[in-house]
């Protein structure tokens, strides 16, 4: 039995093959790989691990090599990979074979241990599974109470392993593996299905419906729960922007296979899964405060941790009074906003998160925040209203679809429906992934020109000659263009139409036109 385990590093993680040889000598334990402190440390846990299981520690000197000697192994994930091969070494020994035949099968081992020999949880299994099962290792054993996330991973067979004993019997006997999921995950309490869509059932406390005054507010974040745009809402303070903001997650569908498959990973990585959780399906939504660092939101650390970024890939990422934010961490979001990405460098080696999120920005207009009150006077300068929106920059606005200003709340308009909301979303939802697969704010300029364009017969002559001309008046880039394009093609999906109509690049056109902090202040109200 070839043992493996995992070295976590950023998104992709290494194997470690964990191999032990017992010599004549005086009993010690050394290690070789270039271990950190908590690997070498697993020497003395494991050696009391085996003996208050009732096992016997071997007498000889004990040689332990993780390979390969030039990666850094950080981490207690290593314990029960390590005891299992001391043992195996043991076994082997007292029968007289040969320490390791390379030719034999693979299996991933992967635990901490306490003195007591109980397996604790560790942080990054289902990376662990899955780069085991892409190098050809589909046996493993895990921690029982990381079992529901291993076995997620389809093609992989898993014993969940309470204690040292019970690692041992699963290696010896080859019984008590259980295939990895091979069906997809079914919703019960806590979701609703929506005409073919699971939503997941909204608390009191964040239900948008709730918001009242505000429905030019919820429109827009309709369209973009539908079709994955990004949100700036700008007002006056007490306008409710940030409330109805903060409910943006109750519009939003659960993730699907394939997306809950990369945000568990990352959570994972990031130790945020919930004990016992086999998957993350409810979309993330992060709200970092105002002043986390540039690594907090981008990522970093010694072994290249998810930021805010990565966290809210799937899902959102609020920034609530981005004013106030660096400006450095503001512009470092352009990046991942077009490529969905992000490439972190430590020490020599590199790792790419993915950062596939929506941005949703809630800010004051000026910096007293009384620019286009009715009923208070605004202190600031032209000089310095101006220098506030610069601190977001034309760049990071240009990809910026849907722009709101908030008005105080009427509490005559009629409150929406929860339920009615996202039928218009799920509407749009099914024929974005049966058209094209993913969602109408990340095409390309080339799918663009395929679903979106007059000469491709998906819209209305009128509704392009109305963009056109938008473009023109108010100085759009060709990304503004496309975004508006976008945007429209997303407002027809929940209405039910193929074609692009004028009504909707109309309305898509209502959202874009105020290009603020760029010289159209005065436009912006």
């Amino acid at each position: 039995m070839h043992i493996y385990s995992f070295s976590p590093f950023g998104y992709e993680g290494a194997l470690v093959s964990v191999e032990v040889d017992l010599r004549k000598g005086i009993p010690a334990v050394d290690m070789v790989g270039l271990a950190d402190g908590a690997v070498k440390e697993s020497r003395e846990r494991i050696r009391s691990a085996i003996r208050n299981s009732g096992l016997e520690f071997p007498m000889e000197r004990v040689l332990i090599s993780l390979s390969p000697a030039d990666l850094k192994k950080e981490g207690a994930g290593f314990d029960l990979a390590i005891a299992l091969a001391v043992l195996d070494a043991k076994f082997r020994l007292e029968r007289g074979e040969l320490p390791l035949d390379t030719e034999e099968e693979k299996i991933l081992v992967i635990g901490e241990l306490d003195l007591s020999g109980n397996v604790r949880n560790v942080r990054g299994i289902q990376a662990a599974i899955s780069t085991a099962a892409a190098g050809g290792i589909t046996r493993c054993i895990v921690p029982a109470g990381n079992a529901g996330e291993a076995r997620k991973v389809k093609g992989s067979s898993v014993f969940s392993a309470a204690t040292l004993l019970d690692a041992v019997n699963a290696l010896q006997t080859g019984q008590g593996f259980e295939e990895g999921a091979a069906e997809e995950e079914k919703f019960g309490d806590g979701f609703s299905e929506i005409d073919g869509v699971v939503f997941p059932d909204a608390e009191t406390d964040g239900d948008i419906s709730a918001v009242r005054g505000q429905p030019r507010l919820i429109r827009a974040l309709q369209i973009a729960a539908a079709g994955a745009h990004n949100v700036l809402a700008y007002g006056t303070p007490g306008c409710g922007k940030t409330l109805a903001l903060q409910r943006f997650a109750s519009l939003v569908p659960v993730l699907t296979e394939e997306e809950s498959q990369i945000v568990t990973r990352i959570h994972s990585l990031a130790g945020l899964l919930p004990s016992g959780a086999a998957s993350v399906r409810i979309a993330p939504f992060r709200m970092p405060h105002q002043t986390a660092s540039i690594e907090g939101i981008c990522g970093g650390g010694p072994r290249c941790s998810p930021g805010e970024i990565s966290l809210a890939h799937g899902g959102a990422l609020f920034l609530d009074e981005a004013s106030q934010f660096k400006s450095s961490v503001l512009q470092m979001l352009r990046v991942p906003l077009e490529s969905g990405c992000i490439t972190l460098s430590r020490a020599g080696r590199s790792t790419v998160y993915p950062a596939r999120f929506q941005l949703l920005i809630a800010t004051n207009p000026c910096p007293c925040g009384n620019l286009g009150s009715e009923d208070k006077l605004c202190l600031c300068s032209a000089h310095s209203i101006e220098q506030f929106w610069k601190k977001f920059s034309a760049p990071l606005l240009d990809r910026i679809d849907l722009r709101v200003h908030v008005d105080l709340p009427d509490m005559s308009a009629e409150n929406p429906v929860l339920n009615d909301l996202r039928r218009e979303i799920a509407r749009a939802v099914l024929a974005q992934r049966k058209r094209q697969g993913k969602r109408n704010a990340l095409l390309s300029p080339q799918e663009v020109l395929q679903f979106c364009s007059a000469e491709s017969g998906m819209m209305e002559e009128s509704a392009k000659k109305l963009i056109d001309d938008a473009q023109e008046r108010f100085g759009m880039s060709q990304r503004a263009a496309n975004g508006c394009v976008k945007l429209a093609r997303t407002i027809a999906d929940m209405d039910g139409k193929e074609i692009i109509a004028e009504k909707h690049a109309a309305e898509a056109i209502s959202y874009r036109k105020t290009e603020v902090g760029l010289g159209g202040i005065s436009e912006m109200l």
